[in-house]
């Protein structure tokens, strides 16, 4: 029978397909990592204040491989497995960290490993430096997903296609359009993501969050001065405060991942249900296969994105019921509670946002099922059309009798070119009733602004859009069709 040691690891990904290949940031490994760096980067804000000896400093560097505030310590030697064995008797893995950094080193550096801090302290600032590494690789996805959704609303900008509501048919859009409502979102999302990541607090409060046992190691002054030097050591943001039980940064971050995610699987449901065999009016650029079903090109990485994004809310969720109603100086549990939970959000993050970068990059427009399904209701997509050019004239019940013949099998146009007050409207603008007809129940007609604001979606930041060009009001349109 193997080991323990040699069991592999519990999570491999095979129940979480979304994540293979994009978590390696926030493993265990990279944890316990996160954690001796911040060990370290507090003997180093110890010695950048005067307090610590530079050869004590040195030496704690020196025996768990710091490599600088953003490598961290990845050579420091800690045996992860054990480690994690050890952790549960007193429920958080530092108290056995710091008694194993402590044995590795002199007396006299001993005295300034973990000194003055809690437990909480570097638990918290290392799921800080986690989610830095994390939400940095997010918004890079998220930006690389802006890049090319941009590419694809601009150069699908003109392209009419059936909008959908309530899953029916309702009027004509573009496809440039619903890229650029993807664009938004992705868009905003990263902007999100990006701000949360730029203010990651690092975390040093001693015990109860008063810094008691730092005013009395090194004074007011230098303990006052302590936490913004230890988040400079780590390139984190200064803390206005501990936050032990004001957990924001962590309800923040969990918000902006979720919005991602939200972003993300917003455009992977819509992929799946335009890949339809019945719809086809998009597909992966490699569709996945049937072990049954050799003739399907499943949406895989639309589905992966969902499968994540039906997840990231309820995780979200806990993080508010846990984090935002911490108990006390320090919860029972609920604490504990954060730490599976952001570190799957950041997972998910991390593995839904890089399948919808390759999947945006590589989508491809069927133009002809596109305009196929287009033309599948014979003109009733410009039904409300109709009533906005014709209800005046010919009277609201007149027009839904056309539509609900229409409806039923009937030529819309053909019955619509007969229509006397087609025919006097049609004359009155100087063209044939066929004529008049046929432009009336073009969709392209129809749509309205969409061309204004795929322009206004696609212009970058800081350039002026579409916004500031003059536009024809939809009255005067619908008067000159």
């Amino acid at each position: 029978m193997p080991s323990d040691r040699d069991r592999p690891p519990v999570d491999e990904g095979l129940l979480s397909p979304v994540t293979v290949g994009h978590d390696e940031t926030v493993t265990d490994a990279a944890y316990l990592d996160a954690l001796v760096t911040a060990e370290v980067a507090l003997a180093r804000a110890y010695g950048e204040l005067g307090l610590a000896s530079a050869e004590a400093v040195d030496e704690i560097e020196a025996e768990f491989g710091w490599q600088g505030g953003l490598r961290g310590c990845p050579d420091h030697g800690v045996d992860l497995a054990a480690l994690a064995a050890a952790s549960v008797a007193g429920g958080n893995p530092v108290i056995p960290l710091v008694a194993r950094l402590k044995e590795r080193v002199s007396d006299d550096a001993r005295a300034w490993v973990h000194r003055g801090a809690t437990s909480q302290d570097i638990v918290d600032t290392a799921v800080m430096l986690l989610a830095r590494n994390a939400t940095s690789k997010v918004v890079a996805a998220l930006a690389h997903t802006e890049v090319s959704l941009r590419s694809l609303a601009r150069s699908r900008r003109d392209e009419v296609a059936a909008a959908r509501t309530l899953t029916q048919h309702a009027v004509p859009t573009t496809v440039g359009l619903r890229a650029a409502a993807w664009l938004r979102g992705v868009a905003r999302a990263k902007e999100r993501v990006q701000a949360v990541e730029q203010h990651l607090p690092a975390q040093l409060g001693g015990a109860a969050g008063t810094l008691a046992s730092f005013v009395e190691i090194a004074g007011p002054g230098a303990a006052a001065d302590l936490p913004a030097v230890f988040a400079r050591e780590l390139g984190l943001a200064a803390p206005d405060a501990p936050w032990h039980t004001t957990r924001w940064p962590i309800t923040e971050l969990g918000d902006a991942l979720v919005q991602a995610i939200d972003a993300v699987g917003k455009i992977a449901g819509d992929v799946a249900t335009l890949s339809r065999t019945e719809i086809g009016e998009l597909a992966e650029g490699s569709g996945g296969g049937s072990s049954a079903m050799p003739q399907k090109r499943n949406p895989a990485a639309s589905v992966l994105i969902r499968s994540a994004a039906l997840r990231a809310p309820q995780l979200g969720a806990t993080l508010h019921l846990a984090s935002a109603l911490a108990a006390d100086e320090r919860p029972d549990g609920a604490w504990h509670a954060e730490w599976p939970t952001l570190r799957e959000l950041l997972r998910l993050a991390l593995g839904a946002t890089a399948h919808a970068s390759a999947l945006v990059a590589d989508l491809h427009v069927d133009t002809d099922a596109v305009a196929r399904n287009l033309r599948a209701t014979g003109g009733l997509i410009v039904a409300e059309r109709l009533s906005l050019v014709l209800g005046p004239l010919a009277g609201t019940e007149a027009v839904s009798r056309l539509v609900s013949d229409a409806a039923a099998g009937g030529d819309l146009a053909s019955a619509l070119a007969a229509s006397p007050d087609v025919i006097a409207l049609a004359a009155e603008r100087g063209a044939t009733p066929r004529a008049f007809v046929a432009d009336l129940l073009d969709p392209a007609n129809y749509t309205g602004l969409a061309g204004a604001l795929v322009d206004d979606a696609v212009a970058l930041p800081g350039r002026s859009g579409a916004r500031d060009a003059p536009r024809t009001p939809l009255s005067d349109q619908e008067e000159n069709p």
